[in-house]
């Protein structure tokens, strides 16, 4: 078990004053049995209220609603957590499941559907392809080896850029550019598990990086694959591996572009400049 403080600062500064619209955050961590949280610390200025509640994933999401107008937003989070994914290969497969092709069972089929539907269907001719290239169509495959060799393609294969536009990349812009962020090359991975008929969800959380110094951190990306036996898995393909004390979930989804970590909106004056963004995330082992 380790310990980690996790601290996220965003910070929005207008040119003006301008009515800032409610937004909703999804900075909280997923508690469980490999996460639970000591203690949490929000503060946000200017004046506002928050409510807290769980969504239909049972993410923990904060609603601010904001009393005033502001020149300046400040969210400041810090959580303290006790991280327990210690060995992430730990974990058995039923044995229906152990090779691919598979069905689920029939009770879990209902549930799992949603996670099994393409969000781009119109795309699907290009992940056959791609999927067709990388010789993952052609017959039985142990189910941990085909998504193994997917996770590590990804990153082996493609070129890992940041980018600061909103939402994520369609699979078909991914495969066509040959590049993307860590949200663009979870939401590919996702897509081409789905084309395969197996269950998968976006996750957004914190990707904690000791080797880079004290405190390095960054938010993240990265998605589960429902495997009968152990669960939601993590593969993380902007790394090319299972997710474990490293990767410290928040928030999960079945659409790509619903888990942002602040989302919301305001009114400005017509003209006014957009506002200067600044966020600032550490994660320090105590």
């Amino acid at each position: 078990m380790q310990r980690l403080k996790i601290h996220h600062l965003t910070i929005y500064e207008f040119s003006n004053p301008v009515t800032l619209q409610p937004h909703r955050l999804l900075i909280r961590p997923r508690e469980g049995h490999d996460v639970r949280i000591e203690s949490s610390k929000l503060d946000i200025s200017p004046a506002h209220r928050v409510r807290w509640h769980r969504d239909v994933f049972d993410n923990s999401v904060a609603v601010v609603r904001f009393l005033e107008n502001a020149q300046r937003l400040a969210i400041d989070s810090e959580v303290v957590i006790q991280h327990y994914e210690e060995a992430p290969l730990d974990f058995i497969v039923e044995d229906y499941a152990v090779d691919y092709p598979f069905e689920y069972r029939k009770e879990e089929q209902v549930d799992l559907a949603p996670f099994q539907q393409l969000v781009y269907a119109h795309q699907q001719s290009a992940l056959r392809d791609w999927l067709r290239k990388l010789n993952l169509l052609s017959g039985k495959i142990e189910t941990y080896v085909l998504l193994d060799r997917l996770n590590r393609f990804i990153v082996s294969e493609f070129k890992y850029m940041v980018r600061e536009e909103p939402g994520v990349q369609s699979p078909e812009q991914t495969l066509s550019s040959r590049s993307g962020s860590c949200r663009d090359y979870a939401t590919l991975f996702i897509e081409a598990c789905r084309f395969l008929g197996l269950a998968s969800r976006f996750v957004s959380g914190y990707s904690h990086v000791p080797e880079l110094g004290v405190g390095s951190a960054s938010t993240h990306a990265w998605a589960e694959v429902y495997l009968p036996g152990p669960g939601w898995k993590g593969f993380d393909p902007t790394a090319g591996e299972l997710t474990g004390n490293r990767h410290i979930p928040v928030a999960v989804a079945r659409h790509p572009e619903m888990a942002p970590p602040i989302a919301g909106s305001f009114i400005r004056p017509k003209g006014q400049p957009l506002p200067t963004l600044s966020v600032e995330v550490q994660v320090t082992a105590l």
